[in-house]
């Protein structure tokens, strides 16, 4: 299968529709002013094969995306006991819901959304010691996976901190039910910096690889980044929870697991085949790329690669 005549293909038709449909993610002042027209695909096979079109080295934040790297850090450190504070069911609400959090006493649903980001975030703190530390092993995690240096945005991070009102209650919302052991601060500080992680797709599809290849390193040769059953239960995290309240369409539309972020950027997985990273920066009305999904939709179209 030529994956790089299928990637410039989709590119080439969704070319008309950028700019046409869809929103930026204004409440954070930081993306407010990025171009919509743009268009990024790559993927990265299990035989280290790479293919990319469009806008494929543009980096941008990684947003939500970043939840998919921290859970799996998360369950490096601390295994089954990261699941006694957050849970692993779709949501059914908006990713920045309050309401269903105190009906639930602090427990966050599930860990892709944001107040189970933020859950996941204090345990990273717990384990390195202080916010600097977990930060640090973020970014040492995303660089062995993507083969590249990687850094945090810190305008992008510093617009979330100076805007997140809503994580801000989040945070002191579990905090008040005893579902945060750290000092707010450092744990949502290190949440804002995972969200303003700046990659280019090509970058993302690569440090993606390990999902396709039940947890072994993108690049062979080094330790497995999870094992077997770890990365199991991440695809089927994705797939049940990682784009918002649409995962059930995602599912039904696209078939593959996926991680969303409102900076535009889609992760998808073909177990034992490819990971693939798509971004658009205009947004539909959940949250998620437009046309980032509708590039989904076709590669699997033209590709027929689904988990049904």
């Amino acid at each position: 299968m030529n994956f790089q005549t299928i990637l410039e293909d989709i590119v080439a038709t969704l070319q008309p529709e950028l700019g046409a449909a869809g929103t930026v993610a204004s409440y954070i002042p930081a993306l407010a002013c990025v171009d919509p027209r743009q268009l990024g695909i790559a993927l990265h096979t299990c035989r280290g094969e790479e293919a990319a079109a469009g806008d494929s080295a543009t980096p941008f934040s990684i947003q939500s995306v970043s939840k998919l790297f921290t859970l799996t850090l998360a369950m490096q450190r601390v295994g089954d006991a990261l699941w006694e504070r957050i849970g692993r069911e779709p949501s059914g609400n908006p990713f920045n819901s309050l309401v269903q959090l105190e009906n639930e006493q602090g427990k966050p649903r599930n860990p892709f959304i944001n107040a189970g980001a933020i859950a996941v975030a204090d345990r990273l703190v717990t384990h390195a010691g202080s916010g600097e530390g977990a930060k640090a092993d973020i970014l040492a995690l995303m660089t062995s996976l993507s083969g590249e240096p990687i850094g945090f945005d810190a305008e992008v991070a510093a617009s979330e901190a100076a805007t997140g009102y809503r994580n801000i209650a989040l945070a002191n919302f579990m905090k008040s039910f005893g579902k945060i052991d750290n000092d707010v601060a450092p744990v949502l500080d290190t949440y804002f910096n995972q969200c303003a992680v700046r990659m280019n797709c090509r970058q993302l599809a690569r440090a993606a690889g390990f999902l396709c290849r039940d947890g072994a390193h993108p690049f062979g040769g080094r330790s497995d980044v999870t094992n077997e059953r770890q990365t199991r239960r991440i695809n089927a995290l994705m797939l049940t929870c990682g784009t918002y309240d649409a995962a059930g369409d995602v599912a039904f539309n696209i078939g593959l697991p996926c991680k969303s972020g409102v900076g535009g950027g889609i992760v998808a997985v073909v177990p034992d085949q490819l990971t693939l990273a798509v971004w658009s920066p205009a947004l539909d009305a959940t949250g998620n790329s437009l046309l980032g999904m509708k590039a989904l939709e076709l590669f699997v179209a033209k590709t027929r690669l689904s988990v049904f």
